[in-house]
């Protein structure tokens, strides 16, 4: 074993110690009430349960509800410091380092950037209605390019390209300045034999609904990083193709800036609903297969946008 690869499963043992203790940020208000009424709303729907999940057993709901709508955000949830696989919602940790290197002047959005193998995995389009070609070894695209396709039409070969990019180290290292420990960027979208050799044996990206609900928030207030990085995710996010998920259940008026992730028995989504008068975040990671609960989250998200307008 290479010292490098001892340093790195030393650093996922640890970060997955971390994770087992989530502090919640002092500028929030824990809301006990909330809390109670989203815990009866989803138990309603039957999603308080422990879900079989393969040869890793069992696992349960991470919800987190941050409310806008006061003077000071109010923080209410089910198991929201319960670590899961995110499936693509981590792509939101790896734009947001690249956005953080091109404000610091490292890159420019529309660097140049050739396609290479291992990284070109996609064999059909996400979305399927989305135009844009399938990447492939040796395509030249921009940097630009491949965020928007990253985040909107969750690209994983522009992932794989933007992993590489921005190095994990440099990821995590902006995601330890928010204390978002255990929630690190382990691996990219690849079979573990095609991975970098000091990553092949790495445990897969796990995070956990408050970590990707104060990811949210900060990009609400302009707080992640700077105004600039925070905008241009926010516009990012707003371009999301994917509407099966929680935004299936919002209104038309609601504007639902956000992030999907769907993968074997993971379905998640993430992000920020503004109608112009109510205005909160939801991050919600389900352990069940996508095609069993896409009618659970739209209810889900149905009942939680009609809560957060009777509060405000």
């Amino acid at each position: 074993m290479t010292i490098r690869l001892f340093l790195l499963m030393l650093f996922t043992f640890c970060g997955n110690l971390l994770a087992q203790d989530v502090t919640v940020p002092n500028y929030y208000t824990s809301d006990q009430e909330l809390s109670k009424k989203l815990m009866a709303i989803v138990k309603d729907l039957g999603l308080d349960k422990d879900f079989n999940v393969g040869e890793d057993g069992t696992e349960q709901i991470s919800l987190a509800v941050i409310d806008l709508n006061g003077a000071k955000p109010k923080l209410g949830g089910v198991n929201y410091d319960n670590f899961i696989y995110p499936a693509s919602v981590y792509k939101i940790y790896v734009g947001a380092e690249i956005l953080n290197q091109i404000s610091n002047g490292h890159r420019h959005l529309d660097d140049p950037y050739v396609v290479q193998s291992p990284n070109d995995v996609d064999k059909t389009k996400e979305i399927k209605n989305d135009p844009r070609a399938l990447l492939k070894e040796g395509d030249s695209v921009t940097v630009n390019y491949l965020l928007d396709l990253m985040i909107t039409r969750s690209d994983n070969t522009a992932s794989n390209c933007l992993i590489d990019l921005a190095q994990r180290p440099k990821i995590n290292t902006l995601m330890h300045q928010y204390n978002w420990q255990g929630s690190e960027v382990t691996r990219k979208f690849l079979s573990r034999k095609f991975e970098d050799p000091e990553y092949a044996e790495a445990e897969g990206t796990m995070t956990c609904a408050l970590h990707a609900a104060d990811f949210m928030y900060k990009v609400q207030t302009n707080q992640l990083l700077n105004p600039w990085v925070s905008m241009q995710m926010k516009s990012l996010l707003g371009r999301q193709l994917d509407k099966s998920k929680l935004a299936a259940g919002l209104p038309d008026n609601a504007m639902f800036y956000h992030k999907t992730g769907w993968w074997s028995y993971w379905t998640n989504d993430v992000g920020i609903v503004d109608d112009g008068e109510t205005a909160y975040i939801i991050a919600c990671f389900l352990p069940i297969k996508e095609e069993l609960v896409l009618p659970q989250m739209k209810e889900l998200s149905k009942r939680i946008y009609n809560l957060m307008k009777s509060r405000s």
